[in-house]
């Protein structure tokens, strides 16, 4: 079959046309429009958010658009289920391996074939010998590491012949000598004519592998075209909002904060866990120091790490000088640090609780004697309520009842409430409307005015422009770049989330 850089000469294996998709009142697709040709490697890179995913589950059959056509091979398709999309060949392998961890490699990788188990083992096997992997077929799935548990998917799809294979972020848990065997299995791929949407966060594979390039920006194709008509410098350009202010030329006034004869409120050295590792930072009170990078680069990790929800591997995380490497959550909060978590519905508010008994969930020790202090509590509530301006009917009002904007600053009153030396703040502004996020502004600057250290972890990279005093950028686990005030812009934070800029300028 002809390759894709021949594609003229045929129809498109598939076609995207006018796919709109939207969630409640969220428009995730605006009008999608791309073709893959046979043999082609389409790579799909945008921001969070962007609609990268949601437009793979389509094609998979997970998600139904609420417009737009499919075209495979120039017959239209109905994707009304995963079944369908695999009965035309589409398969795609996920970001996060789905394996029944109880069942070997091979009894996952064969399960919902209909072929005899003999040669099924000998398909697989002779795989595997062409793909030059070295995984055995008898070990259970809970002893494969991540990456073992990603060339499994892989594996999965390659074994049921798709002629569309999706690879989400296919290499972000690859070795390097991993990485390169799935490129040549990609190479080996186009020349049998099966095209691969390629969803990454890292250009320098688009320059290396792909044969298309689509940047989506807030569910648009924003740029589209042969890879070689392209260059680092404008695909970072092209993932940026338009009309953009870039602030690197504006001159700042000396730094606030005197870094040489200050402690540090929070200190990580060599810092690892799952998802990151070796990481060395400081922050420092009234500092608000912003944590920028993509979808997977570890940040949530860290922070969930630091807070005593997941397990450390080795390396120290200090509070005001004292190890807390380890240590209790509650241990922690006492100790003076709290978290916002990125999501809120399910880690951070009591929908079916009220806004005080939210807000003073964390202090209850406080307020308690022989009985709940109901007197303390409805007075710091109050307190709240006032100074964060939520709207509210009363201090009895259900938190799921309120808007987005107003859980958020209940979930944030909770977390001050326990009167933080420094509190880490993950998406403190996702799903929120232009009103509250400038209240959660305000907010987040009166935190630094009264000392407090605040660690800023956002995927609005002209969020962390705005507010932060010092910026780090976190690229596949590790923290890639540091910047000073006078660096921090859009364009630096970008090139540098996506692993291209080096000593001042984008490579």
């Amino acid at each position: 079959m002809p390759t894709g850089d021949n594609q003229g000469a045929n129809a498109p294996m598939i076609s995207i046309r006018n796919i709109y998709k939207s969630f409640g009142q969220n428009a995730v697709l605006k009008g999608i429009n791309l073709d893959a040709y046979a043999g082609d490697v389409v790579a799909l890179i945008g921001g969070n958010g962007a609609g990268k995913s949601t437009l793979m589950k389509i094609l998979m059959g997970v998600h139904q658009p609420d417009a737009g056509e499919i075209f495979i091979l120039g017959e239209k398709v109905n994707l009304n289920k995963p079944t369908a999309a695999l009965a035309q060949g589409i398969y795609l392998v996920p970001q996060e391996p789905m394996l029944f961890p109880n069942m070997t490699v091979e009894e996952n990788i064969i399960m919902g074939f209909d072929e005899k188990k003999a040669e099924l083992h000998q398909r697989l096997v002779s795989l595997i010998t062409k793909l030059g992997w070295s995984l055995k077929l008898e070990r259970k799935a809970d002893s494969l590491s991540i990456a073992e548990q990603e060339l499994v998917e892989i594996l999965r799809g390659l074994l049921r012949n798709s002629r569309i294979l999706i690879l989400d972020e296919p290499t972000s848990a690859l070795t390097f000598n991993e990485t390169k065997s799935l490129f040549k299995i990609i190479k080996d791929l186009r020349k049998s004519g099966i095209s691969i949407f390629y969803i990454t966060h890292r250009l320098t594979e688009v320059f290396e592998i792909a044969t298309q390039v689509f940047i989506l920006r807030d569910g648009t194709v924003a740029v589209g075209g042969k890879v070689a008509e392209f260059t680092k410098e404008m695909l970072i350009r092209g993932l940026l909002p338009p009309n953009t202010e870039d602030k690197s030329n504006i001159t700042y006034d000396e730094e606030a904060i005197d870094y040489a004869n200050t402690k540090p409120v929070l200190e990580l050295k060599n810092y690892t866990g799952y998802g990151f590792s070796n990481l060395n930072l400081e922050v420092y009170p009234g500092e608000i120091l912003g944590v920028a990078g993509v979808v997977g680069a570890g940040r949530t990790e860290f922070a969930t790490t630091i807070f005593g929800m997941d397990q450390i591997k080795h390396g120290n995380a200090y509070l005001n000088g004292k190890d807390i490497t380890g240590k209790k959550t509650e241990t922690i909060i006492a100790m003076g640090l709290n978290y916002v978590p990125e999501d809120r519905h399910l880690n951070a508010i009591f929908p079916i609780s009220d806004v005080a008994a939210n807000i003073t969930s964390a202090v209850l020790p406080k307020m308690k004697g022989v009985f709940l202090n109901r007197k303390l509590e409805k007075a710091t509530s109050k307190e709240y309520i006032d100074d964060f301006r939520i709207k509210v009917t009363g201090q009895d009002q259900l938190v799921g009842s309120l808007s987005g904007g107003n859980q958020q600053k209940v979930v944030i009153a909770k977390t001050l409430a326990t009167e933080p030396k420094i509190v880490i703040l993950d998406e403190p502004t996702r799903g929120i409307d232009a009103g509250a996020r400038g209240d959660v502004y305000k907010i987040i600057n009166q935190l630094k005015e009264k000392g407090v250290a605040v660690l800023l972890i956002s995927s609005d990279i002209e969020e962390v422009v705005q507010l932060s005093d010092r910026a780090v950028t976190m690229f596949q686990g590790c923290i890639n770049h540091t910047f000073s005030k006078s660096d921090i812009s859009i364009d630096n934070l970008m090139a540098a989330s996506f692993g291209v800029y080096e000593e001042g300028k984008v490579i």
